[in-house]
C-alpha cells in the first residue's frame, strides 16, 4: 500500500514514517499515508474541465472557444445539428508514463432539440496532449471500440427540417435531403391515421453518404445491410424517457426504389418509431415487421400479387408455408428470398386481421402482445383475448388467405 513500509526490529508492521526522505518523495506524488491515485485523478479532473469547455462551445456555437480546447476538427461537422444538450463524462485517463500525451475514455451525451426526450449516450475515445503550461488539449475524438459512429464522424452534417421531420445527412445535396423530409412528412400522418396519436408524431432521418456509412452508424459490417433500404434504431419497450429513434437510410438501396417504394419504406420505418413503446421481447418479428408493412402499403392500392412476389411464387408452386415466419427468417445476412417471403408473410397476416376483424382489432392485438413483456404465451393469449381464435386456427386461416390472395 502506497506510503507504508515495515520498520526493521520495531516489531510494528505497517507504520507510517513521515520523516523518512524517501517516503516524503512518495508522499509528494501519492499524497500521504493511505495511498490513492491523485496524480491520475488530477489529470482526469483537468481533462473533464477541458471537455466541459469544449461542450459549452458546441452548444454556444463558439468556434474560437472550441479551438481553444484543442483541435478544431469536428466543430464544423456538428455545427448544423440542432442540439439541446451536449456533454462529456470522463471515465478514465490513460497516460504513457511521464509522456505529455494521453487518451481519455468518455461518455458523450447529447439531445437533438425538439426530438430527443432523453440524452443519447455513446462511448468515445479522445486523444490528448499537454502543453508547456501543463494544460491538456484535445488532439482527436473517435468512437470507442465496438461502438457505432455518429453521423458527424463521417463528415460535415447538413440539416433539413420538415413539418414533422428532421433530416440530417452527410455527402448529400440539399435537394435530396428535402426529398426525404417530404417523404417523412407524408409518413407521419399516415402512421397516426393507422396507429393513433399516442406517440411523438415526428421522426429523425439520418442519410449517410453510402451503404458503408450506414453500416458504420450501426456498428456492423456493410454486408449485413446490402439491399436493405433503411432501418430504425431505438430501445424496444421504451418509456417516456427513451431517446428518439433514428431512421437510418441506405442511400445505395434507396436510390433503386420508385416513388411509391420510397414512401412505403419511410412509412414502414416511421411505424416502428410510433409503435416502439409497445414493441418488446414478446413481439414476434412477423407482427412488428408485418404491421409496419401493413401501414406502409395501407394507402398505396398495391395488391398482394404486386407486393408479395416471392411468396406468390411459392404459393403458386404449391409450397404454402407450414407456419408463420420465425424471427430467424428475418435475418439480414441470410437468404434474400427467405427474408422477402418473411416480410410478405407478416404483412399478409396483418392484412388478414385488418380485413377479417377490422383495423381497430389489429391495433389492439399488437398492443396486447406487447403487454406480455416476454414471448411465451404472448401471441396465443392475444389471439384468444382480442381475436377469439387460437394460434393453430389463425395459422390455418392465414394459409388459406395466402392461397386466396396469391394463387
Amino acid at each position: 500500500m502506497a506510503g507504508r513500509r515495515r520498520t526493521r526490529g520495531s516489531g510494528v508492521p505497517g507504520r507510517c514514517l513521515l520523516l523518512v526522505p524517501l517516503l516524503l518523495s512518495l508522499l509528494v506524488s501519492l499524497v500521504g499515508c493511505g495511498g490513492g491515485r491523485p496524480g491520475t485523478d488530477s489529470a482526469r479532473a483537468d481533462v473533464q474541465r477541458v471537455l466541459d469547455r469544449r461542450a459549452a462551445a458546441v452548444l454556444g456555437h463558439d468556434a474560437s472557444a472550441y479551438a481553444a480546447t484543442g483541435t478544431a476538427a469536428g466543430y464544423a461537422a456538428v455545427r448544423a445539428v440542432p442540439l439541446a444538450a451536449w456533454s462529456y463524462r470522463v471515465t478514465a485517463v490513460h497516460r504513457d508514463g511521464g509522456s505529455d500525451s494521453a487518451t481519455a475514455d468518455a461518455e458523450l451525451s447529447y439531445r437533438v432539440d425538439g426530438y430527443d426526450k432523453a440524452p443519447v449516450t455513446t462511448a468515445r475515445v479522445l486523444g490528448l496532449a499537454r502543453g508547456g503550461a501543463g494544460r491538456w488539449s484535445v488532439t482527436s475524438e473517435k468512437p470507442a471500440k465496438k461502438t457505432g459512429e455518429q453521423l458527424w464522424d463521417q463528415g460535415t452534417v447538413s440539416a433539413v427540417r420538415g413539418a414533422h421531420s428532421l433530416v440530417l445527412g452527410v455527402g448529400q445535396s440539399g435537394a435530396r435531403l428535402r426529398s426525404f423530409a417530404d417523404l417523412a412528412d407524408d409518413a407521419v400522418p399516415a402512421v397516426s391515421a393507422a396507429w393513433g396519436t399516442d406517440w411523438a408524431g415526428h421522426v429523425v432521418v439520418l442519410v449517410p453518404k453510402s451503404l458503408e456509412g450506414m453500416a458504420a452508424l450501426l456498428g456492423s459490417p456493410a454486408s449485413s445491410y446490402r439491399g436493405i433500404a433503411a432501418v430504425t434504431t431505438g430501445e424496444t419497450g421504451g418509456g417516456a424517457r427513451t431517446p428518439a429513434d433514428r431512421v437510418i437510410v441506405n442511400p445505395d438501396a434507396y436510390g433503386m426504389l420508385g416513388r411509391v417504394g420510397r414512401q412505403v419504406v419511410l412509412t414502414h420505418e416511421t411505424t416502428h418509431v410510433a409503435t416502439r413503446a409497445h414493441t418488446n421481447a414478446a413481439t414476434p418479428l412477423w407482427l412488428s415487421e408485418g404491421y409496419a408493412d401493413w401501414v406502409g402499403y395501407r394507402d398505396t392500392g398495391r395488391t398482394p400479387a404486386e407486393a408479395a412476389p416471392e411468396l406468390q411464387h411459392a404459393v403458386t408452386a404449391g409450397d404454402v408455408p407450414a407456419a408463420l415466419p420465425t424471427d430467424a427468417d428475418f435475418g439480414f445476412a441470410g437468404d434474400a428470398n427467405r427474408l422477402a417471403s418473411a416480410y410478405e408473410g407478416g404483412w399478409l397476416a396483418c392484412r388478414m386481421i385488418a380485413e377479417r376483424w377490422d383495423e381497430a382489432k389489429l391495433d389492439a392485438f399488437y398492443r396486447a402482445v406487447g403487454e406480455h413483456r416476454e414471448r411465451a404465451g404472448a401471441v396465443e393469449d392475444a389471439l384468444t383475448n382480442v381475436l377469439a381464435t387460437s394460434l393453430s386456427q389463425f395459422t390455418t386461416d392465414w394459409q388459406q388467405y395466402l392461397r386466396s390472395q396469391l394463387a
